[in-house]
């Protein structure tokens, strides 16, 4: 089911844009202004994240975090992990397929060899930006189940944050309502209650690859990126 054409957004950058005029309005009504951060996810996340934070003028870094599938389809998430912090379980999920944590062993270890070489990738040698005591926007392009998004915040709030905000501009209604109590808030600019798939709420969504995840950061932290040999 296609929703209203009034609810797609162009791209990703153009939904970030909208995302990011909502996420200023929370953070002058709270008077969180001052050195705020943009945590996005990648991949899709990372042009979103970055158009909120041109919007509200902070700084940008990411959050990696890598779903973890089922052992027979890697490609359904039951859970996730995120840069340090630990591995996140749909409890639920994981009693209708008959499993324990302690079977998705394997899949921890492999998505966590797979974070790594992401952040290698994307962050190299430059340190994580410090979150201690500062309003932090974790930004995804779409919230379906959560899972993902709660392993992401577990990880953030070992750092201690003033205030987290949760920021996609289409969230699942219900993974939002759940989500809230993890965060101070939940800012989007959709919440269908019937989320079929997170692509038809955008009229272009190709995927977002490394190569375009490297090409944003770059851009945002001033780096000059040195062409490949051809």
């Amino acid at each position: 089911m296609w929703p209203p054409e009034e609810e797609r957004f162009a791209d990703r950058t153009a939904a970030g844009r909208m995302l990011g005029t909502a996420v200023a309005a929370h953070l002058r009504q709270f008077d969180l202004t001052h050195r705020p951060l943009v945590l996005a996810l990648p991949r899709g996340g990372v042009p979103v994240g970055h158009a909120v934070a041109q919007a509200i003028r902070a700084d940008f870094d990411l959050m990696i975090a890598r779903k973890i599938g089922l052992p027979w389809q890697a490609d359904h998430g039951v859970g996730a992990i995120a840069e340090n912090g630990p591995p996140v379980f749909d409890r639920s999920a994981l009693a209708c397929a008959g499993l324990t944590t302690s079977d998705l062993t394997p899949a921890v270890q492999r998505e966590r060899m797979e974070l790594r070489r992401r952040q290698e990738r994307y962050r190299g040698s430059r340190p994580p930006e410090e979150v201690t005591g500062r309003a932090v926007v974790l930004v995804d392009d779409g919230l379906a189940t959560g899972v993902t998004a709660r392993a992401a915040i577990r990880a953030l709030q070992t750092g201690k944050p003033a205030h987290i905000v949760f920021a996609a501009p289409v969230c699942a209604a219900e993974s939002a309502d759940l989500l809230a109590g993890d965060v101070d808030a939940v800012i989007d600019i959709h919440s269908p209650r019937e989320f079929h798939a997170l692509g038809l709420y955008y009229t272009d969504f190709p995927p977002v690859t490394d190569a375009d995840v490297a090409d944003v950061c770059a851009l945002a932290w001033g780096a000059v990126k040195v062409p490949t040999p051809v």
